[in-house]
Order: C-alpha cells, then structure tokens, then sequence
C-alpha cells in the first residue's frame, strides 16, 4: 500500500474517520510489520496536516470576517447596523446558539442588553447587569474576558437571581464574554453563548476580542461623529444668522446681474422667468397685456387660488375664475401704483406703456417674500416688458418684410425684382427651398412670430395668409422638413399643427404652384385624420397621386412595382402577369394557374420571386391597394 494515498484524501478533503481506510486495508491483504508501521506513520502526519489546513482555514475565515468588520465601519453610517453585523458575526464564526453585546450606562452605573442574535426571550433581551453581577458584570468591572463551559455551575463570580432566571429562559449554558474598551476604559461587553456545556478555546476569546475591539471602534466613531455634527449645525446655525442680514441684498445683485445678462444676450420671456423662481422660489406666471400667459403655469396659480392669510385655512378654495379675477384686479391696481401687490399668497406685479398694459407677472411664492423679493418682482416686470417690446418691434418688421415678399411669390410670380428682394433678406432663390403650409388652431400671433423667426435663422421666407402659414424654407426633403416644422410649432403652441410639403423648387416662378400642392397636402393630411403630423405628396402614396399636382406617375410606379417591372425587362419573364392575374383571381392560386395556363407550383415560384423583389410585406392590405392601383396605372401606360 502506497503511503499517497493519504494525499489523495487530503486533496479531496476528506473526512478523519477515511484516514483509516488505507492501514485497514494493508492488514487485511497481510502487509508487514515495517510497512504497516510506515503506513501508521504515514497517516498520522496527514492527519497533522489536516488539522493545520482546516485550522488555517479557520483562521483565514475569521482574518476576512474581521477585514470585512473594519470595512464596514469604515463606512459607517448607521451604528445600529454595523453592531447588529459585528453581534451576527460572532455567532457565526464560534459556532454558538447566541451572540449579545451589552453596554454601560454612565447614568445608572450598570450595563444594559444593547444588541442580541439568536436571543428568543424578551426578558433576556430587556436584561440589566450591575457592575460586579453576573459573568458579563464581572468581565465589566475587571476589564478581563471571561468564559465559562457550564454557567450555573461556576462559582467564580456572583449570580444573581434575576439574572440567573433570564439566562434559564434563554436556556444558554456556556457563555464566553469580552470587555469593550476604549483604552482604560471599559463601555460594554461582548457575548457568545451555547445553548449545551461546551468549552471556549483561547483562539475564539482572541477572536471574539478582536470582534469587540471593531465594535468599540464604531461606537467611539459614531459619538465622534455625532459631536461633529452638533458642532456644524451650531456654526451653521451661526452662519445663517450672520447672513441672513445680507441674503436678501444679494439675491437682489444676482436677479439684476442675470437678468441684465439675459437682455444683452438677447434671451427670452421665458429665460426671465426661469431666473425670478430660481432666485425667488416658488412659480411663476407671465401674462401678455389681455391676461393670457405667455410662460409659465397659470393653471397651478389658479389652482392654488390666492388665499387670504386671515381666512380660515380649512375654508373653501377660490374657483379659477375667482382667481382670474383677483390677478386682473391686482394686476390694475400694480400698474395705478407703479409696484408690486400682494393678493393673498400670490403677488403680482404689471406694467403699461402709453396706458396699454404690456405684461403681468404673478408669482405664488414658496415661503415668506421680503420687500427686497418684491423690488427683485417688479424688475424682472420691466425687463420682461423690454423684451416684449423689442420681440415685437422686431417680428413686426422682419414679418412684414418677409411676409409680403412671400406673398408676392405666391400670388404674383411674374412681378419683377423679386429675386433681388429676396437677397436683401439673405435668401437665395436661385437654390433648392421646399414650401411648407400649416394648419392650426393656436394662437396666430404666436405662430406668425415662430415662423418669422424660424424663418430668420434659416434663411428662408415666412407669411400668415388668412388661416394658413406658409414658410419657405432652403432643402431638398419635403417630408423630414414638414415633420420638423409639425413638431416644433406644435410644442410651441400647445395645439396640433398639421404641415405639409412641396418641392424642392427654384426661381420665383415654381413657388406658387408648389405652394399650391403643400396646401392640398396639408388638407389631406388632417382630412386622414393625421393632424399634428407633417409630410410630403410623395410620401402619402397614391393619395399623393391625388393631392399632387406634378402627379409624378413615374416616381409612384418605381416605389411600387418598379423592382418587378426591371426583373421582367432583364429576364424576359411574366411576373407582373402572373402579379395581375393573381389579384384577379382573389389571391387564389389554383385560379391564377388556370388563368396563366400553368401548374400551381409555377405560380408559388413566381410568387416566391416576386416576395424577394418587393419584400414580405407585399401582401399586406395597404401596400396590395398601392400595388394593384400601380399595376393599373402600369396597364393603362401601354
């Protein structure tokens, strides 16, 4: 018998009572003495190095547990979690039925049940012990671990009944405890105990010391860290004060700065107002001159209803027009004044120009409002007024310019000097430019200054004729420019706008006719039921056959049976008759052989080919109605 095989086993980490198996063996097949002595030897070494790998693995377990306790508290943020894993740990690395951890109370002079794992009595859990009583009183007072196989029957400290009677109806009998220290000084100790008579070795009272150097760390750590935090809040609190006579004074310089930026940097109504409520706080609502808003939400304001703060807080709330009303009258009375006035928990500040009110701006405040807040409200009036001003001035004149260009290239062609007109403006007729028309039911004046500046930034054109808006944009993609233009007018407006598209064009002299086709476009587009949605004739299949006004016969027939069509030239073949006759004859096949004089499996082959040609979908009840209506077309050709 080879003595390797005892390697073997501890390879496969197999069990002491193995280990017998090999010298079993060799005196049953009759082995000498020597050998059976060598053997014997053999195996008593690999038991030695049994216990010293599995205590090596022992140990590597309780090395990681502790790494994992330090990482732990490390990152400390709830000190009852890290105790309860350090409680949780102990129990698990010694093996026991219960792990508890007790800590001093400096006001009581005992020690208290602060963390329990495995404990199913209540009394236990609510146990107190004096210095001096009980295991863990003695481990308290000494500073010194302590472990006991057997608890009722160790003399070595003072029981007492009370303690005894909670220990019972846990049912532990060995116990080991260990003092929490915090260098001389002891704030609790540290529990294992088994629930039968089991001693504790030297190496568990090392670990378990270590476990309770961890959680002394932690709970230093968490008062350190709680004394940090005391002191923060009362220099905070000190800060506050000292800054508090100023906060208002600054808020003041930094609405101006910014709102003085916005201006030269050309921003917008919107911009202002983002400023006032990051500045403020709260919402904010912009009202043009007859009361409608023009940025923020005039719906939150009027459901929050200005309250008046001597009304009961519990009465009824104020309906929308109550609160329409009381803006309106707020909004008079701001102007009559030259300042801002409060209605309840909204203020409001307005201002005219030659009598004519120009803008609101009504603000539901998030908290208490200075006087300082009010002067920084009534700013933000006049630059918002300002801007309005200008946007107007400028949309009168660029919409105008545009506008009755554009409306000359759709209603008078042939005038002379239009190109020249147009490169005054910067647009250039002589490149491709694409006619868009829209439909909706927003506001006009909104929309008239979207496209006057959609217009501006694109070098393009833009008209308000009667209840249609008309751009005329550079490109060459009718469809992805009237999606654009359905997409961006929509958001501003808030209401559907439905485009459609024509061209590209160049020269004056294309752009009526193109404007023509945009329109019957964007009315069948609504007339689908597609408002909202924007497209060009090409993209709307055969229904732009009917909307057109090219009628592009050629263009239609290519995207629909064009792939078939060229197939047939190439290879002499018969698939658009076979294509017809099997419409013809409902989709059926037997009746498609028979009207082409051919076997089934012909017609599937031919179908067959005609699906890689046009794609799967070919059959689909749309895509057929536009293939049947081509193959018409196609027919009717010659």
């Amino acid at each position: 018998m080879d003595a390797r095989v005892f390697l073997e086993l501890l390879a496969r980490e197999a069990s002491a009572v193995e280990f017998e198996g090999p010298v079993l063996a060799a005196r049953t097949a009759g082995v000498d003495a020597a050998a059976l002595a060598e053997l014997e030897e053999a195996k008593l070494a690999a038991l030695k190095v049994r216990a010293l790998l599995r205590r090596r693995a022992r140990r590597e377990a309780e090395l990681s547990a502790l790494f994992d306790t330090a990482g732990d508290l490390a990152g400390l943020r709830d000190l009852d979690a890290v105790l309860e894993a350090i409680v949780r740990r102990a129990r698990q690395l010694l093996g026991t039925d219960a792990a508890y951890m007790t800590l001093h109370d400096p006001e009581r002079g005992d020690t208290w049940m602060r963390v329990t794992d495995g404990s199913v009595s209540a009394k236990f859990r609510a146990l107190r012990l004096a210095m001096g009583a009980g295991l863990g009183g003695l481990v308290a007072q000494t500073a010194t671990p302590y472990a006991t196989a057997d608890y009722f029957a160790d003399e070595r400290f003072r029981h007492k009944t009370d303690i005894d009677d909670a220990v019972k109806e846990e049912g532990l009998v060995a116990i080991l405890g260990v003092p929490l220290k915090l260098g001389a000084r002891v704030i609790g100790v540290l529990f294992a105990a088994n629930r039968s008579v089991r001693p504790f070795t030297q190496d568990e009272v090392v670990l378990l010391g270590s476990l309770a150097a961890h959680a002394a760390v932690a709970i230093d750590n968490a008062r350190l860290l709680q004394e940090t935090r005391n002191a923060l809040e009362e220099l905070s609190e000190a800060n506050r004060q000292v800054n508090a006579h100023s906060a208002a004074v600054e808020r003041a310089a930094l609405a101006h700065d910014r709102m003085t930026g916005l201006v030269l940097r050309g921003g917008g109504v919107e911009d202002v107002a983002a400023v006032v409520t990051e500045v403020l706080g709260g919402s904010l609502a912009v009202l043009d001159g007859a009361g409608r808003p023009i940025a923020g939400d005039l719906d939150e304001l009027e459901a929050a209803g200005p309250r008046d703060a001597r009304a009961d807080r519990h009465g009824p709330a104020a309906t929308p027009d109550a609160t329409a009303a009381a803006i309106a009258d707020a909004a008079q009375s701001s102007r009559a004044l030259g300042r801002t006035v409060r209605r309840g928990n909204l203020l409001v500040a307005s201002v005219d120009v030659a009598a004519e009110p120009l803008c609101t701006l009504v603000l539901r405040a998030g908290g208490r409002v200075a006087d300082t807040d009010q002067r920084i409200l009534e700013r933000a009036a006049l630059v918002t007024a300002l801007l309005l001003l200008f946007r107007r001035t400028v949309a009168e004149a660029e919409s105008r310019v545009r506008g009755e260009l554009l409306d000359d290239l759709i209603s008078r062609p042939g005038l002379d000097g239009l190109g020249d007109r147009a490169r005054r403006v910067g647009v250039d007729l002589d490149r491709d430019h694409v006619v868009v028309v829209v439909r909706h039911e927003g506001q006009r004046e909104r929309a008239a200054f979207w496209a006057s500046s959609r217009a501006a930034l694109e070098h393009g054109l833009a008209a308000q004729r009667g209840d249609e808006l008309v751009l005329l944009l550079p490109g060459d993609q009718p469809g992805p420019l009237a999606r654009r233009v359905a997409s961006e007018l929509t958001a501003s407006l808030g209401r559907p706008a439905t485009a459609g598209a024509c061209g590209p064009v160049r020269g004056a002299a294309e752009v009526a006719a193109a404007h023509g086709e945009a329109r019957r476009c964007a009315d069948a587009l609504r007339a689908l039921g597609r408002a909202g949605e924007g497209a060009g004739a090409a993209e709307l299949g055969f229904v732009g056959l009917l909307v057109g006004d090219g009628r592009d016969i050629e263009a239609f027939l290519g995207s629909a049976i064009g792939p078939v069509v060229d197939y047939d030239a190439r290879r002499g073949t018969a698939l658009i008759r076979t294509l017809t006759a099997y419409f013809g004859a409902g989709g059926s096949l037997s009746r498609t052989a028979d009207a082409l004089h051919i076997h089934v499996n012909t017609v599937t082959q031919r179908l067959d080919r005609i699906s890689q040609l046009l794609g799967a979908g070919w059959q689909e009840p749309e895509r057929a109605l536009e293939i049947q209506l081509a193959l018409r077309l196609h027919r009717l050709r010659g």
